[in-house]
């Protein structure tokens, strides 16, 4: 065995294609998904709350 780290990884062989560690375009990562939809949330509920100050302004005059 040399001490060459290159040497030490196994190449799959031609035939078969190289599998991934994670394949992204079929498992989207968890964590991703509910941060996604919690900015979601927050940012419609940010915007509902600025319209309705806006509309509490406006029916001030």
């Amino acid at each position: 065995m040399s001490d060459n780290p290159v040497d030490a990884v196994q190449n799959p062989s031609p035939e078969e294609p190289a599998k991934s560690v994670m394949d992204e375009e079929r498992n989207f990562p968890r964590g991703l998904a509910i941060r996604l939809f919690a900015y979601l949330v927050a940012g419609h509920v940010l915007a509902g709350f600025l319209y309705l100050l806006f509309e509490a302004g406006a029916g001030g005059r």
